[in-house]
């Protein structure tokens, strides 16, 4: 029986071409000094300016922001490494996200099954917050971390186990949620239950070999869960 969700945020809370391309189309603005150098940065991105669309390998997807930064630095310079990340941070907070269903209905329709709520993303936890917040949603969670709270980011564990630990929760009762291989492997390594859907970039055949189930959106969680009572 699931007692816990615990999700991803980009590409299953919010639609991820559409959130992220504009935190991409962004940073190209605030780092690229003429059009070469803004093609030139998209490409490493793994991001395409002419549809606007992220190729499946590229970076932003699944990396830790502290690793794009890390990406990013030998193309930015004289930028360190400590400015390109307060430069994603901040670009992070004010980029509008657009939300992949309603989120307060969806979420708390799984809160008031008694569900506990948590949050396991690769961006940083102070932008995540501020996301959670703008969809009204952040009350509903128990637990959010980011890259930057210290149990380090998908698809290591460290963040599922942290939640399992300050809940009192068993992993085999709780599901990770996501939109990547990145997020599955957490789950499968944190010993829980492992949901993937199809509201980022990879595809139901890239995802469907590391899951338990594959569903269009988080939509469908309260009827699977239904269907493992």
């Amino acid at each position: 029986m699931i007692e816990a969700l615990i999700f991803d945020k980009d590409g299953t809370l919010f639609d991820f071409r559409a959130s992220w391309g504009a935190w991409t189309r962004s940073l190209l603005d605030a780092f690229a000094e003429d059009e070469a150098a803004r093609q030139h940065l998209a490409q490493v991105l793994g991001y395409d300016l002419a549809t606007r669309d992220f190729a499946p390998d590229s970076v932003v997807i699944a990396m830790t922001s502290f690793e794009i930064a890390e990406i990013l630095l030998p193309h930015v310079a004289p930028r360190d490494l400590a400015q390109v990340n307060a430069v994603m941070e901040e670009l992070a907070k004010s980029t509008p996200m657009v939300p992949a269903v309603d989120l307060p209905a969806v979420l708390g329709g799984l809160k008031a099954r008694g569900l506990t709520l948590g949050l396991a993303t690769n961006d940083t936890e102070a932008p995540a917050r501020k996301h959670l917040a703008g969809a009204g949603v952040l009350e509903l969670f128990d637990f959010v971390a980011g890259c930057d709270s210290g149990w380090g980011g998908k698809p290591a564990p460290g963040q599922l186990l942290a939640f399992v630990a300050q809940c009192g929760l068993t992993p085999s009762r709780v599901a990770m949620v996501g939109d990547s291989k990145h997020d599955l492997d957490a789950g499968r390594a944190a010993g829980m239950a492992a949901v993937a859907v199809l509201t980022g970039i990879a595809g139901r055949a890239e995802l469907a070999p590391h899951a338990d189930v594959v569903l269009a959106d988080i939509s469908g969680l309260a009827d699977w869960i239904e269907s493992r009572s």
